[in-house]
């Protein structure tokens, strides 16, 4: 049986090719897959559905993912969320900053699609829903 079956995956990017690529490779690996262009959609949508996992870009309109990523660590609905920052921003500060407010993972643009999909098997493993 496949463990991503009720796994649900919250992708969240301002940029459209991200979103659909992302979108496509994660429903490929079985996981239950909702999309946000920018913050304050993903709030709406880690308070309703409650994602496992939330693959998180940094520089989006109106809320960043730090943001976000604060939102999700200190809410205690949501503080088991594995974050995974994807974004451009690749300088040794920024990699801290996302890790200083609560990612579990940070990878720099551009990445792996099939390290990627490797990296998020892992982290829904260890989380069984």
């Amino acid at each position: 049986m496949n463990i991503q079956k009720n796994i649900k995956v919250l992708i969240v990017d301002d940029e459209p090719n991200i979103l659909l690529s992302l979108e496509f490779l994660m429903k490929k690996e079985g996981f239950i897959v909702f999309i946000a262009r920018d913050g304050e959609e993903a709030f709406d949508i880690i308070k309703r559905e409650h994602p496992k996992i939330v693959l998180l870009d940094i520089m989006m309109p109106k809320v960043d993912g730090y943001e976000v990523c604060k939102f999700i660590k200190q809410n205690k609905d949501s503080a088991e969320t594995k974050v995974i920052f994807l974004s451009a921003k690749s300088k040794e500060a920024d990699i801290e900053k996302g890790y200083s407010v609560g990612a579990d993972l940070y990878i720099p643009k551009p990445f792996s699609t099939r390290d990627l999909v490797k990296k998020v098997n892992m982290m829904a493993s260890g989380v069984v829903a």
